[in-house]
């Protein structure tokens, strides 16, 4: 459906790995090299895409594989294809999650629908060697899905990080892990019960 336009999905393993901190991180990065790029946001998340629409200065929208049918989710590509580059697509919960118990309208479906890779980011708090299984199980989960790399979140430090990348290289060496982020409170977003706190 989305051969014209070039897209990169953000997910995670579960809600709170840092999301969209890392969608975000992107979207600005690349709005500011004056890249044409579109923030996404997958399912019905009303919050996430005012903070997309400050990071990219331009609107976000939803696409979601469940409300809304296969032809409105193509137009709404289609119209994207007119005005950007990129897309930057953040996904909802976990990779995998959707409203049935298989995950039928998850962002894996929509990423597989749209041929869009898929950039996982790992909150590796707490994990050393441990990384590897948790990465490879998502990795070989479904064959019709990309995974094009991984982006480890709140990284203890250098020595941390390094301990992380060498057991994915050991296990999983064609999987590049694209960055690290040190943990760091202060580009934390603060979260409520239904989410993050409006931008």
């Amino acid at each position: 459906m989305s051969a014209a336009l070039r897209g990169l999905v953000i997910a995670a393993p579960a809600s709170g790995h840092g999301k969209t901190t890392v969608t975000l991180a992107l979207l600005r990065a690349l709005a500011d090299r004056g890249l044409r790029v579109a923030p996404v946001k997958i399912g019905p998340d009303y919050v996430d895409p005012t903070f997309h629409a400050r990071a990219a200065r331009r609107d976000s929208l939803n696409l979601d594989p469940w409300a809304m049918r296969p032809a409105t989710r193509a137009a709404l590509i289609t119209g994207l294809a007119q005005e950007a580059e990129l897309v930057i697509a953040e996904g909802v919960m976990g990779l995998f999650d959707g409203v049935d118990a298989i995950g039928g309208a998850s962002t894996a479906s929509l990423a597989v629908e749209l041929g869009w890779p898929v950039v996982l980011v790992v909150d590796a708090r707490g994990m050393a060697a441990s990384i590897a299984p948790l990465v490879a199980g998502f990795l070989h989960h479904r064959a019709d899905l990309r995974i094009a790399g991984v982006i480890l979140n709140r990284v203890g430090g250098p020595g941390h990080g390094e301990i992380l990348r060498a057991a994915l290289a050991d296990h999983l060496p064609h999987l590049p892990v694209l960055g690290m982020l040190v943990r760091d409170d202060a580009i934390a977003l603060p979260s409520r019960h239904l989410g993050l706190v409006p931008a």
